[in-house]
């Protein structure tokens, strides 16, 4: 396999677990020397042994992204670190369950910073540097939940991707000039950890075409391709990656 990032820096948000550790570890192979942000230094430890072992080059930085500082500490570190920043993968995101009628200003508040605000406050923060590589990308990581579906009790975290997919439209249009691209990936039903709070995964998978949940792996080769070279000319776009389950008009057919 080529290593079509080979040479580029990458700030991976997110990227203890899941769909995020995969994100890290599908770059990595490709060549690109990754920042690893995530809240939990033991998972993030974990993603970076595993980088490491298959011969890849990584960092860890251990914060929380639900402030500004965070944000611009994490491009910081990319940065400093690996002298650049060519690729920022933003992934981090958080859905605590909790109904209108009970939702509490503090989850409201979190949701939207560490889901929505910090999109503003990374690529504020990578801007310098995104406009000096030569094939800058910034690719997040979005949700059909918002944008296209919904689901009772996250009405904070459908209200945050949908203003995601919004982020992306405008920031793509403005950032266009600098030869810097911005796009997304919709993950729909993925087997993660988080995916507990939703159901038992085989009762879900009955309900999508191509007969199973999604893998993070599915996620990150989505990601690779927004970001790699032949992608050049797509911005402002986001892609679902759902195995098919928007596709029936009714859920029963």
């Amino acid at each position: 396999m080529s290593r079509a990032h080979s040479g580029h820096v990458a700030l991976v948000t997110g990227s203890g677990q899941g769909i995020g550790r995969a994100i890290a570890q599908l770059f990595a192979a490709q060549g690109a020397k990754v920042l690893l942000a995530t809240r939990s230094k033991a998972s993030g430890a974990e993603t970076l042994r595993l980088i490491r072992e298959a011969g890849g080059t990584a960092e860890l930085l251990t914060l929380d992204l639900g402030t500004r500082a965070a944000a611009e500490q994490a491009v910081a570190a990319a940065v400093d670190t690996f002298g650049g920043l060519d690729l920022l993968l933003h992934n981090a995101g958080i859905f605590p369950m909790q109904k209108l009628a009970e939702l509490e200003d503090a989850t409201l508040d979190s949701t939207l910073a560490v889901n929505l605000k910090s999109c503003f406050w990374l690529t504020r923060a990578a801007l310098p540097a995104l406009r000096q590589a030569t094939q800058p990308r910034i690719v997040i990581t979005s949700s059909v939940t918002g944008p296209r579906t919904a689901i009772p009790g996250l009405a904070h975290y459908a209200a945050s991707k949908a203003g995601v997919n919004g982020f992306i439209r405008a920031a793509a249009l403005e950032l266009a000039e600098y030869g810097i691209t911005v796009n997304g990936v919709e993950p729909g039903l993925i087997a993660t950890q988080a995916m507990d709070n939703l159901g038992d995964g085989a009762l879900l998978a009955r309900g999508i075409p191509l007969g199973r949940l999604g893998s993070p792996e599915d996620i990150a080769w989505a990601m690779l391709f927004l970001a790699s070279k032949q992608a050049g000319y797509i911005t402002g776009q986001t892609l679902v990656v759902d195995g098919g389950a928007l596709l029936p008009e009714n859920t029963q057919l």
